[in-house]
C-alpha cells in the first residue's frame, strides 16, 4: 500500500509549541474512492479549512503538521489498537466505516478487514505519529519543553456525539493528565477576556489519542486538544463549506491570542 501523494505537510519552528491538524485532509486515494459511498465522499466529518484558519503559525516560529488524507483512510487520532477512548459512548473507529451522522461510508461488502487496516497503519498513519514525536523531541531538546496544540473542528449539532450546541471552544487535557493545570488557567483567563465565545475545558471532548498519547508533563510535553465549534469560524450551512475570511477573522484573531498566551508560558521549575 503506497501513498499517491505526501501523507503531510511539515513547517518547522524554533519556538517551543507545535500545532498538530490530523483531521483536515481531504485525499482519498484512488484505491479507496471506488469503495466509498457517494455521501463518503463528500467528506462531512473533516475539519474544514483549519491549516487556512491558523495560517499565521510561520510568523510566531510555531511547527505545523498537517495531515493530507481524510480521515476516512486512517483516524489519525485513534489508538493503534482502536481501543475507545470514550468507553460507553458512541465513536467512529481507527479506519471509520460510518460518519458522525451514522451512515455507511462504505458500498456493501467493500469495508476494510483487518489485513487491510494493519496495511493502512503501517502506510498512513505510523508515518505522521513518526513525524509528530521526531517533531516533538526536536523542540524539547531544544527549550527543555515542547507544547502541543492538536487543533480539530467539528459541527456545533452532532446528535451522535452530543446533546444540543456545542460551546465554541472546547479544551481537552484528558482531565488534566496531559498538561500543566497552569497551562489550561492561563488560556482559560484568556478566553474570559472575551466575552463572544463559549468554552469548557474536559467536556464532551476530552482529548483524543494525541493528546492522550504525547502528554506527558513529567517528561516535559503538555498536550492540549482544541474542539472549536465550526460555527466560530465559518458558516455551517453548506455541504462542503467555503471559507469566508471575513467571516474568519475575529476568529482567526483570538485564536492567535490564545497561542500567543500559550507561548509566553513556562512550566514550573522541578
Amino acid at each position: 500500500m503506497k501513498a499517491e501523494i505526501p501523507l503531510f505537510s511539515l513547517q518547522q519552528g524554533q519556538s517551543p509549541l507545535l500545532v498538530s491538524i490530523p483531521h483536515a485532509g481531504t485525499h482519498l486515494p484512488s484505491w479507496l474512492l471506488p469503495r466509498l459511498t457517494p455521501q463518503a465522499r463528500q467528506l462531512a466529518d473533516t475539519d474544514w479549512h483549519l491549516p487556512r484558519l491558523y495560517d499565521f503559525l510561520a510568523e510566531m516560529d510555531v511547527t505545523l503538521l498537517v495531515a493530507t488524507h481524510s480521515r476516512y483512510v486512517v483516524d489519525l487520532n485513534r489508538p493503534p489498537d482502536d481501543t475507545s477512548l470514550y468507553p460507553g459512548q458512541s465513536t467512529t473507529g481507527l479506519c471509520p466505516v460510518d460518519d458522525f451522522a451514522g451512515k455507511p461510508l462504505y458500498l456493501a461488502g467493500d469495508a476494510p478487514e483487518p489485513p487491510e487496516i494493519r496495511a493502512r497503519i503501517d502506510a498512513y498513519w505510523r508515518p505522521y505519529h513518526a513525524a509528530l514525536e521526531s517533531e516533538l523531541a526536536r523542540l524539547k531538546a531544544l527549550h527543555g519543553h515542547a507544547v502541543l496544540w492538536d487543533a480539530h473542528s467539528i459541527h456545533s449539532h452532532v446528535p451522535r456525539f452530543f446533546e444540543g450546541e456545542l460551546p465554541h471552544l472546547n479544551f481537552g487535557t484528558a482531565d488534566h493528565q496531559a498538561c500543566d493545570a497552569a497551562l489550561v488557567e492561563q488560556l482559560v483567563e484568556a478566553v474570559h477576556s472575551n466575552s463572544d465565545y463559549s468554552w469548557i475545558v474536559n467536556g464532551r471532548f476530552k482529548g483524543g489519542y494525541i493528546t492522550r498519547h504525547y502528554g506527558r508533563p513529567a517528561n516535559g510535553i503538555h498536550a492540549l486538544q482544541l474542539e472549536m465549534a465550526m460555527r466560530t469560524y465559518m458558516p455551517e450551512t453548506a455541504s462542503t463549506p467555503e471559507f469566508d475570511d471575513a467571516f474568519a477573522q475575529s476568529a482567526r484573531a483570538f485564536l492567535r491570542t490564545l497561542l500567543e498566551s500559550a507561548l509566553r508560558w513556562h512550566p514550573p521549575e522541578p
